[in-house]
Order: structure tokens, then sequence, then C-alpha cells
């Protein structure tokens, strides 16, 4: 690998990871994921999130269950951080792609942290619900869920043959 590549090694080698082991995320972790969390860019700087972290098992076992199989990492993870939006209509794709970006970076540094992390996504017909189980305001939602634990060994073990988890770069990337 070049050396340019070799310095964005760490987001080629971010994943999803879906299966973690019981043991519990070290705080020092959860903080610093959201500090990374806190300093994600956002559209104007609105920084229109919150984010919800819980270590309650109870708890993100019943958001595990309620939007299934979207939120199957659930089922395992040891933590969770909800990312809390506000209820908007004006700025829908706005605040999506704010919540896109934060959510990606979640999942790039708990791989920087040794840590195994998946992207839930609370579908429409469930979020009423997981607000209640969040105990949000009403003009607050929850669209997307972070997974977060130390990833098992089926949790790390790649998904793909070596060399073909990606589509070749020549059939995506278009030069004039």
């Amino acid at each position: 690998m070049n050396g340019r590549l070799e310095r964005v090694r760490p987001l080629l080698r971010t994943r999803q990871c879906r299966h973690f082991t019981d043991e519990p995320v070290d705080e020092a972790d959860l903080r610093a994921l959201t500090e990374v969390a806190r300093w994600t860019g956002s559209s104007r700087n609105s920084q229109p999130w919150l984010f919800l972290v819980t270590r309650d098992v109870d708890l993100i076992r019943a958001l595990g269950e309620l939007g299934h199989p979207q939120t199957r990492a659930l089922h395992l993870a040891s933590a969770a951080i909800a990312i809390v939006m506000p209820q908007d209509e004006t700025r829908t794709a706005t605040y999506a792609y704010d919540e896109g970006r934060v959510a990606e970076r979640i999942l790039v540094a708990a791989g920087m942290l040794g840590l195994g992390a998946g992207i839930c996504w609370v579908r429409s017909d469930v979020r009423q619900r997981a607000a209640e189980l969040l105990a949000l305001p009403a003009d607050r939602f929850v669209r997307t869920v972070m997974a977060v634990g130390l990833a098992s060994a089926e949790g790390a073990a790649p998904k793909s043959a070596s060399g073909q988890a990606r589509l070749p770069h020549d059939e995506l990337v278009l030069t004039k």
C-alpha cells in the first residue's frame, strides 16, 4: 500500500460490527466517542443533535427488538449512542445529512479505539415507540442508534474474501 493510502487506512478499514462480546465498554471510550460526535460538522454549525448514551442492556435490547432487523446490532451491544434529532419538517434533508455525518464519524472513531460499532436505523413505523422508550421530549426523535461494544470473533471476521468487498476503483471512479 502506498504512503497516502496508508495514512487513510483507518477509513479504509472502517466497517459495521453487529456481533459483540458481553464485556462492557469503558466509560472513557464512550466519552471519546461523544467528543468526536460533538465536534462533527453540521449545516450552518447548527449542531442539531443530542447524544443519548446508555449502558442499560435492557433498554438496548428493547430498542433492538423494536426495530429488528435494522436494529439487530443492538441485540448484542453493551452500549448505545442514540442520535436524537429535532422534529423540523423544514430541515428534514439537512438534518438527515448531518445525522449521517455524525454516525459515520462515530463508526470511524470506534474502530480507531479498538471497538466495534454498527449504525442501526430506527424505521419510521417504530420511531414513536423508540422515543417513548428513551423518554424523549415531543419535539425530538431518534432515527439512528449506534451499537457499540467490543467486537466478538464473528464481529471482527471479514464478511468478504480479500479484495472482493468493493467494486474495482475503475468501475466506480470516472475521470474527465
